[in-house]
This record gives C-alpha cells, sequence and structure tokens, in this order.
C-alpha cells in the first residue's frame, strides 16, 4: 500500500493481482473501509485467457479480489459487499456455485448483475467493498 496525495486515502496495489488496465487503483482504503476496483479474471502475471470456462474465469475474477482485499489490510470475512457482472444470466446459478466455494460460510451483501458484454470478451468481473482488519 501507498498513501496518496490526500493524507486519509490510502491507495493498494499488488503483484498478487493483475495490474490495472486504466486510469485507477486496485483499491482505495478510507475510513476503515476497503473499496475494490472490479477485477476480470486475468491472471496475477496479465495474461488473459477469455477462452476458459466460465467456472474458471469466476474463481480467477474472485481469487484477484480477494488478493486485493488482504493486501488492502482486510480479509474474506470483512466482506461488506461484492458486485458481480456476468455476461448472461444464465450463467448465475454457475457464479452462486463458484462463490459459495470460495467463501465457505462467508455471506456478504451480494448483486449479480447481467450484461450483454465485458472488456476482452471476459463473462464475469467482480468488485467489493470490505472493512479494514481491527487487529
Amino acid at each position: 500500500m501507498s498513501d496518496s496525495s490526500q493524507s486519509d486515502i490510502v491507495t493498494v496495489m499488488t503483484d498478487r493481482a493483475p495490474a490495472p488496465a486504466g486510469h485507477y487503483f486496485q483499491a482505495t482504503v478510507c475510513g476503515g473501509m476497503v473499496h475494490v476496483s472490479g477485477q476480470l479474471p486475468v491472471r496475477a502475471d496479465g495474461t488473459h485467457p477469455p477462452e476458459a470456462s466460465f467456472g474458471d474465469q469466476a474463481r480467477q475474477a474472485l481469487d484477484n479480489l480477494l488478493a486485493v482485499v488482504r493486501v488492502a489490510g482486510s480479509s474474506p470475512e470483512r466482506l461488506l459487499k461484492v458486485t458481480a457482472y456476468i455476461v448472461g444470466v444464465e450463467n448465475w446459478p454457475h457464479f452462486n456455485s463458484v462463490f459459495s466455494e470460495a467463501l465457505g460460510d462467508i455471506k456478504p451483501a451480494r448483486a449479480v448483475v447481467p450484461v450483454p458484454e465485458l472488456h476482452h470478451g471476459y463473462l464475469v468481473e467482480v468488485d467489493a467493498v470490505a472493512a479494514v482488519d481491527s487487529k
């Protein structure tokens, strides 16, 4: 993490998730809250596997999100809200299955938003808000 020009906002960047492809940070932390930018199923090394199955893409996007959450000083247990953008409402049950596998008994507030398409032909993108760990 590194301090931004505003002393109460901390920006987050990690090589455990793909580098942003645009004008944003992987996350910002302010007021005890972590705001994670949308995570596509891009591998941490930046390679793009859009031909992967929906399940594999959902796992990668969630892995990216959780890596950023941890580096930002939070944890999966502190997730407050997750939003998933999925191509095709028929993928909702698949996302739900992967999400429950990834988080187990952790059940943050969540929205699943069907969309017509995502960048690079991907099928899923996730973002989140989490509370900073209180340790």
